[in-house]
């Protein structure tokens, strides 16, 4: 694993491993003796990624770069390659990227020479979330084998369904999608369930909002009737088994894929997700910078 950019990446040996250094940093504090450097390189907004990477990053003692796209010589014509090459030059030993583009790796990957983090590629990949939520729903049931996870919103349009899908059937658990008709992946990968159906047979119900801002044309599902149709009300809600979790990668449109008094219900686990996002980066961070040798055990040391 010399890059993180799809779930493909990822063994199970690598997810244990990822697994492992995420518990250890939960239940501990350590440090990275050497300086290091990291770019942080979003073009699109975002507010869990970023920050909780800034924060893995601040809590290993690596240096994050400030990047603002709109500051940046892009907007005098300079390509992406070119930014992270910049980057490397003056000194990153790591980048993370979020870009619109949904292949933006393979014009990065095969020109640098220092490891590379996908923090969301357009609709397609997003891994560092799809690990964050795997961990949360392993801390919660110790397996994945048997679990039946539900997926449902705009499943073809969001980067975390894909990853998130794909990394819990790599795992084991059965995996399945709801929502509108039209917000559905054309390959039918994973079979499809009314949400009224859903919430009756779910371990973990996993939601999306609507993601406006990837469809190609005026969406014929409009925000008056989403909720009852296929969001989780209330009422939904009390139809679901006493042990199952609510989970949702945000931001959280309250009454619109969910009602507002279920994001802090007591099954929820979303603020759970943004708080094991950070110990799950660090992990990451940690892992490519000893696959390439830039860190060793050594280097890690308890503060």
């Amino acid at each position: 694993m010399d890059h993180l950019i799809t779930v493909d990446d990822l063994e199970i040996s690598d997810i244990q491993e990822i697994f492992q250094l995420a518990d250890r940093f939960q239940h501990g504090r350590y440090a990275i003796k050497k300086q290091l450097f990291a770019g942080n390189l979003f073009f699109e907004p975002s507010t869990r990624t970023k920050t909780s990477f800034i924060v893995a990053e601040r809590k290993l003692r690596i240096e994050a770069l400030d990047f603002q796209p709109e500051l940046s010589s892009i907007n005098k014509g300079e390509t992406l390659l070119d930014t992270v090459k910049t980057f490397e030059a003056i000194g990153a030993n790591i980048v993370v990227i979020r870009h619109r583009d949904d292949d933006w790796a393979k014009q990065i990957t095969p020109y640098v020479s220092i490891p590379v983090i996908n923090g969301g590629a357009g609709k397609k990949a997003h891994p560092t979330q799809s690990l964050l939520d795997a961990y949360t729903i392993f801390h919660e049931f110790h397996r994945f084998e048997g679990l039946n996870v539900v997926i449902a919103g705009d499943i073809k349009h969001s980067r975390v369904a894909h990853s998130s899908a794909d990394l819990l059937d790599k795992l084991g658990a059965q995996v399945f999608v709801s929502g509108p008709n039209e917000h559905m992946d054309e390959d039918g990968k994973y079979p499809y369930v009314e949400i009224d159906e859903a919430v009756r047979f779910a371990d973990v119900l996993m939601l999306l909002r609507i993601q406006h801002e990837r469809h190609e044309k005026e969406s014929e599902t409009t925000l008056d009737n989403y909720h009852e149709r296929y969001g989780l009300t209330i009422e939904r809600e009390r139809n679901m088994k006493s042990d199952a979790i609510i989970m949702h990668p945000g931001p959280v449109n309250r009454g619109v894929e969910i009602d507002a008094a279920l994001v802090e219900a007591e099954r929820s686990r979303i603020f759970k997700q943004m708080q094991n996002g950070v110990y799950i980066r660090m992990a990451i961070l940690t892992k490519l910078l000893r696959n390439w040798g830039l860190i060793d055990e050594d280097d890690l040391e308890k503060c």
